[in-house]
Order: structure tokens, then C-alpha cells, then sequence
């Protein structure tokens, strides 16, 4: 059967399907990073903790969830090659469900960013436009290996960072906040290309030229774990000049944890990249913490 006629086989959106299509284990890093920004603010949320709370739903459960249906439904058939049990090709999100999911909840993350004033809702209109710029016809950046990864880095870590900064501030984040916010963005780069790896096969078939598919499995591990280690060895020497050596120490302790996991991945890239994801990527954003108590003091 087909995947046309599957979907046609059923009229509503399976519960739990739906669940998966906006994929909570995809909602941590955006999340992680708003609370990155919160801390490295240096404003204490007192009577504002809605604000904190709020901001994260709406960084992870609401414009990450968004954007993870506005994938699926633009990626369905590759799915269909890479893994036909998703939602949308597997039929329990039939006919366009799957894009009227992703619109309305277009519509409410542009509602929930609205209560954080200019800074939280043009952060959040900025969020929406990659999203569906990164998986939409005719702009697409999916297709690119360099700037694919690249917007979704710095929408995930780079844009949440900011918007909790700027919303605890109520105003423009100071300078170190926005280096350091803009160097782990610039790192999450490497990240995504390794998550590219499971869908090497329908990328190589459907166009998408990531960078598993251009450069080969081998090459772009080592690529995207360049990517992620040169943003942090530059923190880490800012860290030392902006006089914060403790700090310092523990981000060049969760680095050095990252090149020994990348080194077993380098084993067989292809196979240990969703391992690294779950491993490094942990060491990854522990630093991001790290160093949003660094900055935290600094004016």
C-alpha cells in the first residue's frame, strides 16, 4: 500500500502520534538555553517567575514543537524512505493535519510571545520565520549543509539565550551575554550536522546536501565536531580574560569530556553519531550553564 492511501485510511490525528510529531525529546535544548539566558541576565526573577516559566513552554513545548511539525510535514516523504512509522507517512496524522497542526501552532506561539512585550515577540516572530524557512518551499535552507544547521544552531541555542536575557532585563542584553549566546549558537552548528547522520540515505535521494551526504559519514564527524569545539575553546579563553578562571576551568573540563566521546565516535561515525548527540551534546550544553554563571556579573 502506499504511502497516499495509508494516510487516506484514517480521518483524525492519532493522539499520541501527534505527541510524536511535535517530539518533546527535540524541546530541551531551546528550553535549556532560555534558562542560559535567565541566569546570565543576572536579574533575579522575583515576581517575575512567570515570565521564567512561560518562556520556557514557549521556547520548547510551543515554537520548538511548531517547528518540528512544520519539518515532518515538509520532510514526508522523505520520511517515507528514512522511517516510514513517523506520523505523517505511517497515516496516523492524515491528509494535511500535519500542516494545520504546524500553522495553528504558528499562530499560538506568535499569541504566547505577545505577553513578553517588543523584545519577547519579536524574538518569537524571528523563531516562526526560521522555522518554516528552514523546512518550507522555496527558501528550503535544508537543503544546504552550511546553512541549514547554521540557522537551526542559533535558533535553538542563540535566539532562546537572548530572549531570556533581554525579557529578565527588560532590554538589550549586555555584550558578554550576547558573545557567548552567539558562540554556543555557532557550535549547535556541529550538533545538527550529526543529527543529520539518521537521515542520510532519504537525503541523498530526496537533494538535501547535508553534509553526511556531501562530505561522507567520516568527514563531516570530523567536521561538525571541529564546528562545536573551536566556539568553545573561544569562550574558554574569554573566560580567563574576563577574569572568571573558575568558570573557565569547568568549561575546559566538559570540553575535554566532549574530545574523548568524540573520539570513540570517530570509530564508526555513522553508528555512534546518536550516541554522541545523547553523550557530548550533555557536556555541551553543561558548559552553556557554566558560562551563563560566568557573565552573569558582568557589565
Amino acid at each position: 500500500m502506499s504511502v497516499t492511501q495509508v494516510i487516506q485510511s484514517r480521518r483524525f490525528p492519532d493522539p499520541a502520534a501527534t505527541l510524536r510529531l511535535i517530539k518533546p525529546i527535540t524541546w530541551f535544548p531551546p528550553m535549556w538555553a532560555y534558562l542560559c539566558g535567565v541566569v546570565s541576565s543576572g536579574v533575579w526573577p522575583a515576581g517575575q517567575w512567570w515570565l521564567v516559566i512561560l518562556g520556557v513552554i514557549l521556547a520548547g513545548p510551543i515554537v520548538c514543537g511548531m517547528s518540528q511539525a512544520a519539518n515532518d510535514w515538509c520532510d514526508r516523504h522523505v520520511d517515507a524512505i528514512n522511517e516510514p512509522d513517523r506520523p505523517i507517512p505511517s497515516g496516523r496524522i492524515p491528509g494535511r493535519w500535519g500542516l494545520w497542526i504546524a500553522l495553528a501552532m504558528s499562530v499560538l506561539s506568535l499569541i504566547v510571545g505577545w505577553q513578553f512585550g517588543p523584545w519577547g515577540f519579536g524574538a518569537t516572530v524571528l523563531g516562526v520565520l526560521a522555522a518554516w524557512a528552514y523546512s518550507a518551499e522555496p527558501v528550503r535552507m535544508k537543503r544546504s549543509g552550511v546553512w541549514g544547521p547554521g540557522l537551526v544552531g542559533l535558533s535553538y541555542e542563540t535566539l532562546p539565550w537572548f530572549t531570556g536575557a533581554a525579557i529578565l532585563s527588560a532590554g538589550a542584553p549586555s555584550v558578554y551575554v550576547i558573545t557567548v549566546a552567539l558562540l554556543y549558537g555557532i557550535g549547535a552548528h556541529g550538533i545538527m550536522t550529526l543529527n543529520d547522520f539518521k537521515a542520510l540515505e532519504g537525503d541523498r535521494q530526496t537533494g538535501v546536501n547535508s553534509l553526511p551526504v556531501t562530505l561522507g559519514p567520516a568527514r563531516a564527524a570530523k567536521v561538525a565536531c571541529t564546528v562545536m569545539a573551536l566556539p568553545q575553546v573561544v569562550v574558554l579563553a574569554l573566560l580567563f580574560l574576563w577574569e572568571k578562571p573558575v568558570h573557565a576551568f569547568g568549561v575546559a573540563a566538559v570540553l575535554g569530556a566532549q574530545f574523548w566521546a568524540m573520539t570513540v565516535m570517530f570509530k564508526d561515525p555513522k553508528a555512534k553519531a546518536p550516541w554522541y548527540n545523547g553523550t557530548g551534546v550533555l557536556l555541551y550544553v553543561t558548559g552553556m550553564m557554566i558560562t551563563a554563571f560566568a557573565v552573569r556579573g558582568l557589565t
